[in-house]
């Protein structure tokens, strides 16, 4: 079922989600309702709170473009990206690396924003799994942005956030009339 995504404003945004102790029946239907209202609203990922959710579950699929990233390890193997995604996660942890770099990026909580976030291009990620497994990923390119932007969202961290003080400046008025 395809859910009412968030909008900027709303305070479960801004709030650091709750840790998932026990996984049931409602955990793995809202994944798979995620999952659908991601590639409904054409995006890469959705967090649990973008859909008014106060826990720390995120849902990412970069698949719709295998050149996105120059490298993905599972569990230390080499993996293919299609083998792994749409990558369903709860309690997530990341470790970052590597050179910072500069892309554009939205979201699907802020309509209408795009704006350059600098982040660190290298992810190691521990992902515990909804059956109980611990997948360990390491990345890069889009895939470990997106993991990023959506670990901020668990954290209460939106993108308008990591941008530099110009950009604010030239999305303050757009963000005013969202919030």
């Amino acid at each position: 079922m395809v859910l009412e995504i968030t909008q900027y404003g709303n305070p479960v945004l801004r709030k650091k989600c709750s840790k998932i102790d026990e996984v049931n029946e409602s955990i793995h239907k809202l994944a798979e309702d995620m999952i659908e209202t991601m590639i409904d609203a054409h995006g890469v990922g959705l967090a649990a709170p973008q859909i008014g959710e106060d826990i720390r579950m995120a849902v990412v699929d970069v698949s719709h473009d295998p050149e996105c990233i120059s490298f993905l390890k599972v569990n230390g193997a080499d993996a293919k990206m299609e083998d792994v995604m749409p990558l369903v996660f709860i309690n997530p942890e990341l470790e970052l690396d590597g050179p910072r770099e500069t892309d554009t990026e939205g979201c699907l909580s802020i309509h209408d924003i795009q704006a350059k976030v600098r982040r660190p291009s290298i992810v190691k990620a521990t992902l515990p799994q909804l059956d109980g497994s611990i997948m360990e990923l390491e990345s890069d390119g889009l895939l470990a942005r997106a993991l990023q932007h959506e670990v901020d969202h668990l954290n209460g961290i939106l993108f308008v956030d990591r941008i530099s003080p110009a950009s604010k400046l030239s999305v303050k008025r757009k963000l005013k009339r969202l919030g």
